[in-house]
């Protein structure tokens, strides 16, 4: 399996045979007739064919030696565009460059061509991706399962301001990258009911589905192993009803077909209605059984013992859109497998891991045990036979906990009792799944949480979105960091080098250039290179508080308006995100920010110093657009909430110091850079739940602080909207009255802490000093550490290299 970093046996002139051969035979077009289109497609093959090579070797070595395999179970793999990535990790890039500039394309254009792969929204999917190159850079045997959502998440579009979805088409087009297998099938059943026959349980689906796998192949850095992203899509069971069809009754034939390629057509529909519930927990469970019905096959196509599963096989549940999983594998080994239950809940058990990722009560998913058992009859049986386990076995379990509650499944009691260990992502979240999501059940399971802090692959989100700056690092500590970032610490010694800086600052320009020309193109806006970048981009939440970032920033305009010739330093604020299509307070955030960015981008006293723009449809792409470029990296949840975050590493990794609250893994971004390169502020977890206890603590903070109170009055006078005056009455009431979130109590704290940033960016010594240490110190949160980790700590896996 050693393989150098580049194949050297694959010259510009190889790879354009193949190109041209791909156009030909695969494509079906001759080269003057080729579009953009024809040529990724030629061009992603013939890297595919590269990759099918390590694939192979690396499945076949899984099986000869008989390896432990991890399967990461999640509802996101946001892996964005593949071309470009894969190309970098088989050390072909230059090689595609020079192929194609042969035959007359640009390479950078034919990679813009691809379209991001829709299927997930924020952290949690774009974490699933990092695990998955990760596992294959470290050779790692490991499958990950999800869905192959038809559409995905919606396409974001602003129509007067607000949030509009539009439906994803990223399959519109063929997907080059993956191999159908429709030999890997499975039926999923749904609803129906149970018949006790022999002592034995039986169920009887109403409905059923089949689930059908779509591979891709995740290769990892230097092409030395391959790992698996197994995509399951729906298909009906049922054949088409031709005789209802000649009748004209075309619906009723229909039916089963709609009722398969729903399962597997947007990812998170709207759960407002009973309807959009009863979809998702749907969803959840074909992911679910469709993947461990394949890890039974695989594993027993080599062994017969079913007690020694826990041997060869590790299941990650990431967060509880797979929680269902230790009932459906207790179903199939009791069910299928005839494994009595005690026995085959310890077999569970022994296999499933669970991470956590929120601390958001209202995000750990609860079923109505009506849904729940309407949909999942037999899983009802079983949960309710595992809290009774659970029960029995503790005999001190206080009433109040358990998984079955209040005519609600508690989906993330169940992923802890029926998981060997659980895992927080960031060592202050750890320690609060602890302390408050799970004190009683971390009481009586001493040990089984443990923390995982999150990381990020250096090679999409540094050696590849951001060359300027990964050039630099090769130059002056050498080749190999990518897959040992610790060697970044080696930068140091050069930080104190005013040309290394300048070099880094001019670097920093180059993408800053490359933002600012895509911002006119794409939305008419100038921006200046020369100002300060300051990004907030993430999935729009009340616990993040873009709000609290747009009302600072009024405040700051106020500033300016007051004394436009002051010793500003200019500024272009930065938004990007989506909110959920049935969370009306996000989207109303993010219509006042359009609102603000209308005004304020229009006001010709400060339009050079303040520009604030929001680039709709927030995605992979975009983010390796906008990261690289930016300076300053908001991250200002509210302390306590945010799990860990990632974007929070990828912009200290791309040179960005933090603006943030002590929240998530910002405390280990600050540990990790020092005070000194980190601009703090804000309540602490401790802090805001002191605060909470005071019912006029908001009132309080705005009648303290005369600048908040300016930008609270303009909103509720219109000042953004004169149209509509009012639309802004009911938030600028829940901010006086109802500030869960606390963006009044820290609003003044975020206002110094903005204004200590702009006298360090007016010092370009002491700026660049940070943002190059930010990037030398951020070794630690490589994603290739986490796995490290996980397969010491958690799955109990080795290495195959």
């Amino acid at each position: 399996m050693d393989r150098p970093v580049t194949d050297l046996s694959v010259t510009p002139n190889v790879l354009q045979a193949d190109i041209l051969r791909h156009l030909t035979f695969t494509v079906g077009k001759d080269a003057p007739h080729a579009s953009l289109h024809d040529w990724r497609m030629a061009l992603s093959h013939a890297i595919r064919d590269r990759i099918v090579e390590p694939w192979f070797a690396s499945t076949k070595r899984t099986w000869a030696e008989d390896r432990k395999r991890v399967y990461y179970l999640s509802m996101e793999f946001l892996i964005g565009r593949i071309l470009e990535d894969a190309t970098i990790n088989l050390g072909l890039y230059d090689q595609a460059a020079e192929a194609m500039a042969a035959v007359g394309q640009d390479l950078r254009a034919v990679i813009g061509d691809e379209p991001d792969a829709a299927l997930g929204n924020g952290g949690l999917g774009r974490l699933a991706a990092c695990f998955m190159e990760s596992m294959a850079t470290l050779g790692c045997p490991a499958y990950g399962y999800g869905i192959r959502y038809e559409h995905g998440l919606f396409r974001q579009q602003f129509e007067a301001g607000r949030q509009v979805e539009t439906p994803e088409n990223w399959l519109a087009q063929e997907h080059p990258w993956e191999f159908a297998r429709p030999e890997s099938a499975y039926t999923i059943g749904f609803k129906g009911h149970v018949e006790t026959r022999d002592g034995r349980d039986i169920w009887h689906p109403a409905e059923t589905v089949i689930a059908e796998a779509h591979d891709t192949p995740v290769v990892g850095w230097q092409g030395k192993w391959a790992n698996t992203l197994r995509l399951w899509g729906a298909k009906s069971t049922g054949q088409f009803d031709l005789e209802r069809f000649n009748r004209g009754d075309y619906t009723a034939a229909a039916e089963p077909e709609t009722l398969a390629r729903t399962l597997s057509r947007v990812l998170y529909p709207d759960d407002t209605t009973y309807q959009g519930k009863e979809l998702r927990l749907k969803q959840e469970f074909l992911l679910t059984s469709a993947a461990l019905q394949d890890i039974l096959r695989r594993y027993l196509a080599n062994h017969s013992d079913l007690k020694a599963l826990p041997r060869y096989v590790a299941i990650q549940m990431n967060d509880t859109h797979p929680a269902i999983a230790g009932p459906e594998l207790i179903r199939l080994l009791q069910d299928a497998h005839g494994v009595p239950f005690d026995e085959a809940l310890t077999i569970a058990r022994a296999c499933l891991g669970y991470t956590n990722h929120t601390l958001l009560p209202e995000a750990l998913e609860k079923w109505a045990t009506f849904t729940f058992g309407n949909v999942l009859p037999r899983h009802m049986q079983i949960v309710e036979k595992i809290d009774s386990w659970h029960r029995r076995a503790y005999p001190n379990r206080p009433h109040y906990v358990g998984i079955v509650k209040h005519q609600e499944v508690r989906m993330g009691e169940l992923a802890f009792i029926m998981s060997h260990k659980v895992n927080g992502v960031s060592a202050l979240h750890s320690d609060l799944v602890k302390q408050n999501l799970f004190p009683e059940l971390h009481r009586l399971h001493p040990g089984r949480i443990v923390n995982q802090t999150n990381g990020v692959t250096p090679r999409r989100w540094l050696r590849m979105a951001n060359k300027p700056l990964a050039g630099l690092i090769t130059d002056t500590i050498g080749a190999g960091w990518e897959a040992d970032l610790d060697r970044l610490k080696e930068l140091e010694p050069h930080v104190e080098d005013a040309s290394f800086r300048a070099v880094f600052a001019a670097a920093k320009r180059v993408n800053k250039v490359e933002m600012s020309n895509w911002a006119g193109a794409e939305m008419g806006i100038q921006i200046s290179p020369d100002a300060l970048f300051d990004v907030q981009i993430k999935r729009i939440h009340e616990y993040k508080r873009q709000l609290l970032n747009i009302l600072e920033t009024i405040a700051h305009w106020n500033k300016l308006r007051a004394n436009p010739k002051g010793p500003w330093v200019p500024r272009v604020k930065v938004f990007g995100g989506k909110a959920a299509p049935g969370y009306a307070v996000a989207k109303e955030i993010i219509r006042l920010i359009n609102d603000v960015a209308v005004v304020i981008n229009a006001d010709p006293v400060t339009s050079d110093l303040l520009k604030i723009i929001y680039p709709p449809n927030y995605n992979v792409s975009m983010a390796e657009r906008v990261i690289p470029a930016a300076d300053l990296s908001e991250q200002i949840s509210t302390a306590g909430k945010e799990a860990s975050g990632t974007g929070n590493m990828k912009f200290m990794m791309n040179g960005a110091p933090t603006i943030g609250t002590l929240d998530g893994a910002n405390v280990e971004i600050l540990q990790e850079v020092g005070a000194d390169n980190f601009f703090l502020f804000g309540l602490t977890a401790a802090e805001v739940s002191k605060r909470r206890e005071d019912p006029d603590h908001s009132k309080k903070a705005i009648e303290a602080s005369q600048p908040l109170q300016d930008v609270l009055q303009m909103i509720a006078e219109g000042r953004f909207n004169p149209e509509e005056p009012e639309r802004y009455h009911g938030l600028v009431h829940r901010v006086w009255h109802h500030d869960y979130f606390l963006v009044a109590a820290d609003f003044d704290a975020y206002h110094a802490a903005q204004a200590e940033v702009d006298k360090a960016y007016a010092d370009p010594d002491r700026w660049w000093r940070m943002a190059a240490l930010n990037t030398a110190r951020s070794g630690f949160f490589s994603s290739d550490r986490t796995i490290r980790s996980y397969m010491d700590e958690i799955w109990q896996a080795s290495s195959a290299l």
